[in-house]
């Protein structure tokens, strides 16, 4: 029983590292669509491009800025991941 609970354990930690991992991506995209969907709602501007520039560049900007401690994040977890592996072989 004391594997299912570790195992679960894991699992809820995996979750929350990728939701912190997709967030900032996911709601810089999200602002920036909204904000560009108004932007060609109030002009009547209809450009397939209009939306995608744009949310490329923040979605770069944002890979930035914040991918060194998305990968920080991700490495120390891979590093969790292993020492619980070694540490159950034992």
């Amino acid at each position: 029983m004391d594997d299912t609970a570790a195992l679960l354990d894991l699992a809820d930690r995996m979750l929350w590292v990728t939701a912190l991992v997709a967030a900032p991506v996911l709601l810089a995209s999200l602002a920036v669509g909204l904000v560009v969907g108004i932007v060609q709602a109030a002009t009547s501007v209809n450009e397939q491009t209009l939306t995608f520039v744009p949310k490329l560049v923040v979605t770069a900007l944002v890979l930035v800025l914040f991918g060194a401690s998305m990968l920080g994040l991700v490495g120390d977890f891979t590093a969790e991941i292993f020492a619980r592996i070694a540490d159950t072989a034992r």
